[in-house]
């Protein structure tokens, strides 16, 4: 008698726990099941392919080179933008022999450029247009681009854009971080979403922007 009753107490005592444990388990999928992960538009270059499930997303404005205050000591105006494409590196320089250093994407072959214009025009989270000769080029690879795509996390163009002078260039953001500090783009410089926002805040219309080899 005393062991079934024992039994009958032990018991009493571990309902409430496996019940928590229970209760535990369960919000813990129920998490797991409703985290999502946001994909870029670039992701219907994909060809449409599923992206794959993933436990923990990425941050997709932040770029994989860390900016960072770095010694510059050629002989440049403060406030002017130095795009170098070996690098991969853009300069916001200050003046006393410092610049802030930011990764960027740059032009892929046959695409890469260089020049010297200004900042002609600022927006935030901006409209798409592709160029004509950019939906061309795509569709006969069998990607349809948009004529036009209002601004978004799934806009190519990323949280900010700088236009330079009445070009098709800008230096803009992007949803494809990956790509920062390789040659991979059609000629605009990409930069991670937190990245552009940091010097668009501190870069004027009419700044000298200077893109170099």
């Amino acid at each position: 008698m005393k062991t079934i009753i024992a039994a009958l107490i032990a018991t009493a005592l571990l309902a409430p726990a496996a019940q928590a444990a229970s209760q535990n388990q369960s919000f813990e999928v129920a998490s797991l099941q409703s985290s999502t992960v946001k994909t870029g538009w670039l992701q219907v270059l994909s060809e449409g392919k599923p992206a794959k499930t993933k436990t923990a997303k990425k941050n997709i404005n932040q770029s994989p080179i860390q900016r960072e205050l770095v010694a510059f000591n050629e002989n440049v105006a403060p406030g002017t933008v130095i795009v170098d494409n070996s690098d991969r590196r853009l300069y916001h320089v200050l003046g006393n022999g410092i610049a802030m250093q930011y990764g960027v994407s740059v032009g892929r072959e046959g695409f890469i450029w260089t020049g010297t214009n200004a900042v002609s025009r600022k927006a935030e989270w901006p409209t798409w247009n592709p160029p004509e000769e950019m939906r061309v080029r795509e569709a006969r690879k069998g990607h349809i681009l948009p004529v036009t795509m209002k601004g978004g996390i799934e806009n190519p163009l990323g949280a900010r854009a700088m236009y330079l002078g009445s070009t098709i260039y800008r230096i803009h953001g992007t949803n494809q971080p990956s790509s920062i500090g390789k040659a991979m783009s059609s000629g605009c410089i990409r930069m991670a979403n937190e990245d552009v926002e940091h010097l668009y805040a501190n870069v004027a219309i009419g700044t000298k922007v200077v893109v170099r080899d």
